[in-house]
């Protein structure tokens, strides 16, 4: 029994945290309890030194004085704080104009306003929210397929997750040991690649269904002219100067990420005192918050230094490297069973714990493959925005679910009876934009260059050949002693 549990100390950590979390216990205590514990009986069997737990404190210190985290609060409150100041509710009111006399005018608005408010806030919960709360009941208003209108809204809120300046793609960049601007630069195109597909899917609805996706009507076009361009100019050009505040220093290399996220928070509580929207509760409400978020990412990633620590210890690193770098079919196979792997735990894991429990042991595998770790990254940032959209545990399907109508209602302008919005309209109403999302991460594997630079340092996917030597330890010559792991 002590011989089982020395050699296979890796695969009973790892199983032992799929029992944690089925039970439901929070990711970042079970991470860091499944840590100790693991730990103390590795010192109880000899497998490992009482010393190793000291580097704890020194790993925790690591993470308090890492500068890049600081973009994350950063970036929450710029998002919170603009989505209270009523800047989507204005973008909504006039880009629904613009759009207004095309079928499906108003998805079309929904898709335009979600990939502006991805790139000043960079807050799912925020997009979704605000656009249910302000597109859906006009959206219903008007006849569109409810199916199709609250999909539209739940996967434009989710573009928050990989056009900068995503929080998914800072903490990829923080386990990846990689820079936070070059994720942003790698993403940038994606990103915009899936705003177009999202576009290109509301089209063919409108074409083959035009009853699912009507223009408005005549007497719900209340701007038109001169006075609808200048009240469009007038929404567009502040968001359009924040980004280029924040994303533009980002990319000219004038600031850092976490500068950036500094100035993008000061912009949005200009903006909003420009609004007359600016107040001590709103403050309260969005620093509230904002600490909440951070504090939740704190937890998770200290949970997974823990975690690592005692798993790199009892060579879960060289278990999990042995397992994936064994696939046939080198780089191409190990990417689709990744893929498969990551899109398959999204329905039970959100992205931050899919980012600390999984990226770790997947990215030094994909380096040793010659995988481009900006790449790498944003391909899994791209899968992972699947797991806000998944039936039954989305987050972005919970957030919408909060906000849309449960039971019958009189439409205000209308005054006619529209039923409520059930769980189901939901969920299927979601399906077709997951396997949109699936074949954005298809096309970025099939085309690297789509994530830039990074993306033309990934080897022809078609002319890979692996030749792995694993050395052979007989009774005369052990293996190495396990070196205390560096600190990632």
């Amino acid at each position: 029994m002590v011989e089982f549990l020395i050699a296979n100390m890796a695969p009973l950590m790892f199983v032992a945290l799929v029992v944690f979390l089925l039970f439901g216990y929070p990711v970042a205590f079970a991470l860091a309890a499944n840590g100790l514990i693991f730990g103390l009986i590795g010192i109880e069997l000899g497998l490992l030194q009482p010393q190793l737990l000291q580097a704890l404190p020194e790993r925790i210190f690591g993470i308090m004085r890492n500068d890049t985290l600081l973009a994350i609060p950063f970036f929450t409150f710029m998002g919170l704080i603009l989505e209270r100041s009523g800047m989507a509710e204005d973008l909504l009111d006039t880009i629904g104009q613009l759009f207004g006399p095309v079928r499906g005018g108003l998805a079309f608005a929904v898709i335009f306003v979600g990939a502006l408010l991805a790139a000043t806030t960079g807050v799912v919960a925020a997009s979704v929210i605000s656009m249910g709360l302000i597109s859906l009941p006009i959206m219903l208003r008007y006849g569109y397929d409810r199916r199709v209108a609250t999909g539209v809204i739940a996967a434009s809120g989710t573009l928050a997750q990989i056009i900068p300046p995503s929080l998914v793609l800072i903490v990829m960049a923080d386990q990846l040991g990689r820079s936070v601007g070059a994720m942003y630069e790698g993403a940038l195109i994606p990103g915009l690649v899936l705003t177009m597909l999202y576009t290109s899917y509301i089209v063919i609805i409108s074409v083959l269904k035009p009853e699912a996706a009507p223009s408005l009507p005549q007497e719900a076009r209340t701007l038109r002219g001169v006075k609808l361009f200048q009240r469009v100019a007038f929404s567009l050009v502040p968001p359009l100067v924040l980004i280029f505040l924040v994303l533009g220093t980002i990319f000219m290399g004038i600031a850092t990420p976490t500068e950036g996220g500094a100035m993008g928070a000061t912009g949005a509580l200009l903006l909003a005192l420009a609004k007359r929207k600016l107040s001590i509760d709103l403050l309260k409400q969005a620093m509230n918050t904002t600490a909440k978020l951070s504090s939740f990412v704190m937890f998770i990633l200290i949970g997974s230094t823990v975690f690592g620590l005692v798993f790199r210890a009892v060579n879960g690193d060289l278990w999990v490297e042995h397992l994936l770098i064994g696939l046939p079919g080198g780089q191409l196979g190990f990417l689709i069973v990744v893929n498969i792997l990551v899109f398959v735990l999204a329905f039970f894991l959100d992205f931050f714990e899919l980012a600390f429990i999984i990226v770790p042991l997947l990215a030094p595998v994909a380096e040793k493959l010659g995988i481009d770790l900006i790449w790498f990254g944003v391909l899994l940032g791209v899968n992972m925005q699947t797991s806000f959209m998944h039936p039954p545990f989305g987050f972005a399907l919970f957030y919408l679910r909060s906000v849309a109508a449960k039971d019958d209602y009189t439409d205000k302008v209308t005054n006619k009876r529209i039923k409520g919005i059930t769980t189901g309209e939901i969920y299927w109403g979601a399906v077709p934009f997951v396997c949109i999302q699936i074949i954005m991460v298809i096309l970025v594997i099939s085309f690297p260059g789509l994530v830039g630079e990074q993306g033309t340092k990934v080897q022809n996917l078609d002319d890979i050949q692996m030749n792995i030597e694993m050395p052979n330890y007989g009774e005369e010559d052990p293996p190495p002693p396990s070196a205390e792991p560096e600190n990632r």
